[in-house]
């Protein structure tokens, strides 16, 4: 009987160890491949799909809510634990790796500053969070507000948008306000006038995305955050659809704070984050977590990334991440991805049986398109996608379907998803 159960242990420990297994560490995941020359764009894609450890013969649309780690990434993530797993006793403290056993203590400047330059702004302006949600809080709970002061999101907000500002109007007694968004949004000065229609004098706090999670709108943020600069209102921006997504440039928008989960379109390991405050006002933002850093006012960034020790290997991941987007070069990624979308939008266009609620005017959008097949619901239709083919969006609400795609996407996949939409007519 003893026997029988150690062998059901190890059988049921080896079921589950199994689909970590599949990755091949031994592959050369190098980033050599991309020095390479391809005449054929479609060439070329192919090739970066191949940097993917993704099953063949599915086909993931939901880059919105997580993207697939590359290859280059995970094994360097996966070097880091078992290098560190195995030297431990090698290493010290004081005087040497310190810094690759913890994390959480630790400034980061190389890292940072290579963020920095893809978001363009001060390495000592950028800390390093676990993701959107905390950067949101880092902020809001920094604010010195009182009662009375009012608190401004729309009402398409994802809720690591909108938490912190309602748990905030609730515990000092602010005012909280949402402005209703168009569906679709084509005009960028709808969305214009429909913020500011809830702007007043007490207005202190315009948080607002920069692309809407559920439709993939892209915000007229620059327009927005001029005007808020001009009334003395202190702007923040949810990106954390936005990263690696579309071009991120915080000292054109002028907000004063902006926020990004880096697992989804950046392709970083999950519980990577970053959170820009503008220097100007940095200093105005209260530490939320408090560690030996706390009061540094030489590097607010770093003091504003005091949350004790964490996963390394996320960070040397992060940073393999950093190194991946740059090997493609950020014109050719971002392009790729709203050629992508583009072409799924031509492609549902055509169809009458179908809605898009996302916007078709291609300045407000990108990689992110949601629509709805009449006569179904979005849910069976995520399920039939991936019954006939294989294929992964996300249903949004009811009745819509969130079709995310991205670099390692191909035209045939969408193909097959048109194909199956026309099917349903």
């Amino acid at each position: 009987m003893n026997q029988r159960r150690s062998f059901l242990k190890t059988s049921s420990l080896a079921a589950l160890s199994a689909p970590f297994l599949a990755f091949d560490s031994k592959k050369d995941w190098s980033l050599e491949a991309f020095l390479g020359t391809f005449e054929d764009p479609e060439a070329y894609w192919a090739m970066v799909r191949k940097q993917f450890p993704l099953k063949e013969g599915q086909t993931y649309f939901n880059n919105g809510t997580m993207g697939p780690t590359p290859g280059y990434v995970l094994d360097r993530m996966i070097h880091h634990m078992l290098h560190y797993g195995k030297e431990a006793a090698t290493i010290d403290y004081r005087n040497g790796s310190g810094p690759e056993l913890l994390s959480g203590y630790f400034p980061y400047q190389e890292l940072r500053t290579k963020l920095a330059k893809i978001i363009n702004c001060d390495f000592k302006e950028i800390s390093l969070t676990q993701n959107a949600t905390f950067g949101m809080n880092y902020v809001g709970m920094g604010l010195d507000l009182k009662s009375g002061d009012e608190l401004l999101n729309t009402n398409q907000e994802h809720g690591g948008g909108f938490g912190a500002w309602q748990l905030l109007a609730k515990r000092k007694g602010c005012s909280y306000k949402q402005a209703t968004m168009p569906v679709p949004a084509n005009d960028p000065q709808e969305i214009y006038d429909a913020i500011f229609k809830e702007v007043g004098p007490k207005t202190k706090v315009i948080a607002i995305p920069h692309i809407v999670s559920t439709y993939g709108t892209v915000m007229p943020v620059r327009e927005i955050c001029a005007e808020a600069r001009k009334r003395g209102i202190f702007t923040v921006l949810d990106g954390a659809q936005c990263v690696g997504h579309i071009p991120v440039d915080v000292k054109e928008i002028g907000c004063d704070a902006y926020y990004s989960s880096l697992h989804k379109w950046f392709l970083a390991p999950a519980g990577s984050g970053i959170l820009y405050i503008n220097n100007e006002v940095a200093p105005k933002i209260w530490s939320t977590i408090a560690s030996y850093q706390w009061d540094n006012q030489e590097d607010h960034g770093f003091r504003l990334m005091q949350n004790g020790t964490g996963n390394p290997a996320l960070l040397a991941g992060l940073d393999a991440s950093v190194d991946f987007f740059n090997a493609i070069g950020a014109e050719k990624w971002l392009g790729r991805i709203h050629e992508l979308g583009k072409y799924l939008r031509d492609g549902l266009k055509v169809m009458p049986h179908v809605t898009i609620q996302s916007s078709t005017n291609e300045a407000m959008a990108a990689g992110i398109t949601t629509y709805s097949v009449a006569g179904i619901s979005g849910a069976d239709l995520q399920k039939t996608m991936w019954e006939k083919e294989r294929l992964q969006p996300r249903a949004a609400g009811d009745n819509g379907i969130r079709h995310s795609v991205h670099i390692y996407n191909s035209k045939e996949e969408i193909d097959t998803a048109l194909r199956i939409v026309q099917e349903l007519a």
